[in-house]
């Protein structure tokens, strides 16, 4: 990475908030001395753990996306309003404990992501979960819909391949863990 800055920010204004986020537009100066704008939508931080039964089976949750119309498997995954001070690793216990009822004895952190940089700041925690014990899942109004199944990781595999799994999120930390020899 470069300490040069080769945009300059000029001018930005907010285009629209809600809770979940904001999106502004920015008048930008390249390097180069031209003018332009920038659309940058800003997100909180989230998290993707992937829960590993001790038989190697993997829990997945599905649950209906509205923006493309569709109900996905995938990893559990969100964010939270907790406490500003609650790092990754208590976001990833909150939203396991969730969406899946599990509580993990053993969080292993894979790294940081950012699935579309070239638009949003937000980017991902990816987190292995070991040592699982169930309990009842506490979800939110909005995930009312939600499921949880376990998979082998070899059918985990096979969706991924298959396309039944589309969610780049879920596809990029399964990558990272198992390049990491984690999974």
């Amino acid at each position: 990475m470069s300490d040069i800055l080769d945009i300059e920010t000029v001018a930005s204004r907010l285009v629209y908030e809600n809770r979940w986020m904001r999106v502004r537009e920015d008048q930008i100066r390249r390097r180069d001395g031209s003018d332009g704008i920038y659309g940058v939508v800003e997100k909180p931080d989230f998290v993707v753990i992937a829960p590993v039964e001790d038989d190697g089976r993997v829990h997945l949750v599905q649950q209906f996306r509205y923006p493309v119309g569709v109900r996905y498997w995938e990893l559990p995954q969100g964010t939270w309003e907790g406490p500003p001070e609650s790092g990754p690793a208590d976001m990833a216990r909150g939203e396991l404990r969730e969406e899946t009822g599990l509580e993990a004895s053993e969080l292993i952190y894979a790294g940081k992501l950012f699935p579309s940089y070239g638009f949003a700041t937000q980017g991902f925690h990816i987190f292995l979960a070991k040592g699982l014990r169930q309990n009842a899942p506490a979800l939110e109004l909005e995930e009312q819909d939600l499921i949880s199944q376990t998979f082998p990781l070899e059918a985990l595999e096979n969706m991924i391949r298959d396309g039944e799994i589309q969610d780049a999120t879920t596809v990029a930390a399964f990558g990272l863990l198992r390049l990491k020899g984690l999974l």
